[in-house]
């Protein structure tokens, strides 16, 4: 099979490993599978696993059917039990590990949860690999595969959060006595992680949403609510707030006005002051999704940037090709390739800690933002947006009204059956107008809003 049709034959991967409700598309039959599928991938003799998860209440039954689908393919499984996403991109490799496995479905509601994996490097698989996972999932339903070399074991990574936290603390050195910080750890997996690493360089911390009770996981909370953090900061004294999602690989920052601030400025600012320091290895990469604003302020910097489409996966790999270091999401996602090749809300925190050099965020304008808005469309039929021929007639009228004044971008999420709706104008008012009309072919055409995610 090549890998183009190999590519295409992905249907369990989406752009965040396998993503579902729990029960449905995701069961512990499936979760043995893909333990045993991708631990046969490696090219190892006896394959050694770490596995991480958040807080989510299936979390355990999915981690053991994970590590027994390893165990079951030779291979030997490490359970480092409820830690950020990004540990497992440093575990896998401060080990000298095979395979990182994370049981989390990010932001997704607590119902919902995922499976994806890291390689020796610390890098997601890519869609190759993830194909043939799937190819190998399918023999084994099928009944079709051979049998594993063996039986491995299933052992407790002791020491995993302190290993994790020592690579922070090497990499930030940072002085944050003094500090006032407040965290919405989103009942998630930074609730540790997160104070103890700001509480060792220093920071007084106050946390919010750190009481998990496995299905409190980014409720009113974290990045995907950064409100409560924007409401809460002024009354709390601190300086500066972070606000972090369900599996801890993103991170919006809030100022003491409560001003949240999204991983377009969080990356600009980073970039800059890397920039100014001499260590900004070439340029940035962002998304699609970025706002105009970001492209001027760093033309006047004199800053390349790239843009790929949505996923931090994306990011991730054109950082790679062009050899840079710094990257990012609008929402969230923030990649140091210095620190890990994957987006760490806390490193992310750190760096932005470091960029700003002990000034108040509250009087850092990265740049000045064109008006955007977006908006999330329920698709009952998750193959019909390719067919809707009214909302991108709609789409083409609404693109050529704003050419060279702004823009208008539709895409399907790739981990829910949503369709985006965004829209970047001049003015609010002109932006809301724009969006309220798109949305109204897209509701008809295809379903029903799901949700407004606002200006940003």
């Amino acid at each position: 099979m090549d890998s183009g049709s190999l590519t295409a034959s992905r249907k369990l991967f989406g752009t965040d490993g396998v993503r579902g409700p729990v029960g449905e598309l995701l069961d512990p039959e499936l979760a043995v599978s893909l333990g045993r599928a991708a631990t046969a991938e490696t090219e190892a003799d006896r394959p050694q696993v770490v596995i991480v998860r958040d807080t989510r209440e299936s979390g355990p039954m999915l981690e053991a059917a994970l590590a027994a689908g390893i165990a079951a393919a030779g291979g030997d499984a490490y359970l480092a039990g409820i830690l950020p996403t990004p540990a497992a991109s440093i575990l896998v490799r401060r080990h000298g590990l095979d395979l990182a496995a994370v049981v989390s479905a990010s932001h997704n509601p607590w119902r919902d949860n995922g499976i994806k994996f890291f390689d020796a490097d610390g890098i997601k698989l890519g869609d190759e690999v993830e194909a043939r996972i799937e190819e190998r999932v399918g023999a084994l339903r099928r009944g079709t595969s051979a049998p594993g070399a063996g039986v491995g074991r299933i052992r407790t990574l002791h020491g995993a959060l302190d290993d994790y936290l020592r690579e922070l603390a090497s990499a930030f050195e940072i002085d944050l006595g003094g500090r006032r910080v407040l965290l919405d750890c989103a009942n998630g997996a930074t609730c540790r992680a997160a104070p103890a690493a700001f509480e060792r360089l220093g920071a007084s911390v106050e946390t919010l949403a750190s009481e998990p009770d496995g299905r409190n996981i980014n409720e009113g909370c974290g990045a995907i609510h950064p409100d409560l953090l924007a409401a809460r900061i002024e009354e709390s004294g601190a300086e500066i707030g972070f606000a972090f999602d369900g599996d801890g690989d993103r991170v919006l920052a809030v100022d003491r006005t409560g001003r949240v601030r999204d991983g377009d400025e969080i990356v600009a600012l980073i970039a800059t002051h890397l920039h100014r320091a001499g260590r900004l290895l070439g340029g940035v990469v962002v998304t699609v999704m970025t706002n105009y604003g970001f492209h001027t302020a760093m033309s006047d910097a004199g800053i390349e940037v790239a843009a790929t489409k949505v996923g931090d996966r994306y990011v991730i790999g054109e950082l790679r090709e062009r050899g840079w270091s710094v990257g990012g999401e609008q929402s969230g996602h923030v990649i140091w390739m210095d620190f890990t090749p994957t987006g760490d809300g806390i490193a992310a925190a750190l760096l932005l800690e470091l960029a700003l050099e002990g000034a108040d965020l509250a009087d850092a304008t990265p740049f000045e933002k064109l008006p955007q808005r977006l908006v999330n469309v329920e698709l009952a039929d998750p193959d019909s947006l390719d067919g809707a021929t009214a909302l991108w007639e709609a789409v083409e009228r609404e693109s050529a009204g704003l050419e060279g004044r702004g823009r208008v971008l539709v895409r399907p999420s790739g981990t829910e059956p949503l369709v985006r709706l965004m829209v970047e104008a001049p003015s609010a008012e002109e932006c809301d107008a724009v969006l309220e009309r798109l949305t109204e072919v897209a509701t008809s055409e295809l379903g029903s809003p799901a949700s407004e995610l606002g200006p940003s």
